[in-house]
């Protein structure tokens, strides 16, 4: 295999003899690396190889965000609970849990405490992903040198029900391509900045907007009503909430639909986050 991009020491993306571009990680596999050079096989962990004609170069940053130990840590937790298949047919599973994990872990280590508003929802719309969630989190605890609450379980179970809701329809992907797009240069506008989408805040932002395309496509919108949650996001964040406001109503227009409070509040959390990232 030809590399033709370091991410950081340990991922890197390349071109197979055969078949289409993966992303490949590694302890030290992209360390002094340049792009041309053969993979140093003998370090490869783990193959990541995008489905449904999504965007390598996405997948590929985020997976390079997260450490390597909490990549690890959400495959053998996924292994764990039964749901090695499901991991090996949506890359972008592993990826984001294991970048929610990460976010987790460093939250439980500086004693910050973060409820999900959703449990109830969760366990009575989904019943069977919020048990392989439990599984999930229990293989986690067990592995991890931190314990992470019961409530994480409702959060993983997002993630497998968004893999659920994915569709193979690229027309679709097509189309929510040039709506990103056209999100990011709304915000961007906004806070008069140039939003990079190299940058890992901006890209789990995108991965929020898709997660939230899926559940429009399938009907299944955070709350309809603006809950406790939300109306607290939309006190402590008022100027990113008014941004929100703005990309919430694109989205109606685009995808004739109506996005919820609650869905609205998020973007308003996510928003806020990628402005108070120094490196955007």
């Amino acid at each position: 295999m030809e590399i033709l991009r370091v991410f950081n020491n340990n991922v890197v993306l390349a071109r197979p003899a055969q078949g289409d571009e993966v992303v490949l990680t590694g302890r030290g596999l992209g360390f002094q690396a340049r792009p041309g050079q053969a993979v140093d096989e003998s370090k490869v962990v783990r193959v990541f190889a995008p489905v449904d004609g999504r965007d390598v170069d996405h997948l590929g940053q985020l997976v390079a965000a997260v450490p390597p130990e909490h990549v690890k840590l959400a495959v053998v937790a996924l292994e764990s609970a039964g749901l090695s298949e499901v991991a090996d047919s949506s890359p972008s599973l592993v990826v984001t849990l294991s970048d929610h994990l990460s976010f987790a872990i460093k939250r439980v280590r500086e004693n910050i405490r973060l409820d999900y508003p959703l449990e109830t929802e969760v366990g009575h719309l989904f019943p069977t992903e919020l048990k392989q969630a439990q599984q999930v989190l229990a293989a986690v605890n067990e592995a991890s040198d931190v314990r992470l609450p019961d409530s994480e379980a409702v959060a993983i179970a997002l993630h497998l029900v968004n893999v659920g809701f994915t569709t193979g329809d690229l027309s679709y992907t097509y189309k929510l391509t040039g709506i990103l797009q056209q999100l990011l240069e709304v915000v961007g506008q906004t806070y008069g900045r140039n939003l990079d989408n190299s940058f890992i805040s901006v890209a789990r932002f995108i991965t929020h907007l898709r997660y939230l395309f899926v559940r429009i496509q399938s009907g299944k919108q955070l709350a309809g009503e603006a809950s406790a949650v939300g109306e607290a996001i939309r006190t402590s964040q008022p100027e990113a909430y008014r941004c929100a406001e703005r990309v919430a109503a694109l989205l109606e227009l685009r995808l004739d639909t109506t996005v919820t409070p609650d869905e609205t509040a998020y973007l308003a959390l996510h928003i806020a986050r990628v402005v108070s990232d120094p490196r955007t």
